[in-house]
């Protein structure tokens, strides 16, 4: 069984990415990263209610506010985990594509 992973991803403007990683992806958080993400969608799901129910805009935003950070959040552990685990791997393996890929998908994320 080969441990290569081919991943899909979509950019904003349509364009669509397909890379494959050389090394096996060990991820020690992604229970906790999957109960972060329910958090989110169930307070985003909230969000969408007080916007049908015509809520005070100021509310709206404030609640907005904490899903971003909620998102945040959640981004940093994923990447603190990539980090440590799948980069590392990466590095001792010789995949500086995975380097370059991290790169672009930080830069992504930071717009």
């Amino acid at each position: 069984m080969s441990d290569k992973h081919t991943h899909t991803h979509v950019a904003e403007d349509g364009t669509v990415y397909e890379h494959s990683h050389g090394h096996a992806h060990t991820h020690q958080n992604t229970k906790a990263v999957l109960n972060r993400l329910s958090r989110a969608i169930g307070h985003m799901e909230s969000v969408r209610r007080m916007v049908e129910e015509g809520r005070d805009c100021s509310e709206v935003l404030v609640q907005l506010s904490a899903v971003k950070a909620a998102i945040n959040n959640t981004a940093k552990v994923i990447l603190k985990d990539h980090i440590e685990h799948c980069l590392v791997d990466a590095v001792e393996s010789g995949d500086h594509e995975a380097i370059e890929e991290l790169t672009g998908a930080i830069d992504r994320f930071m717009k």
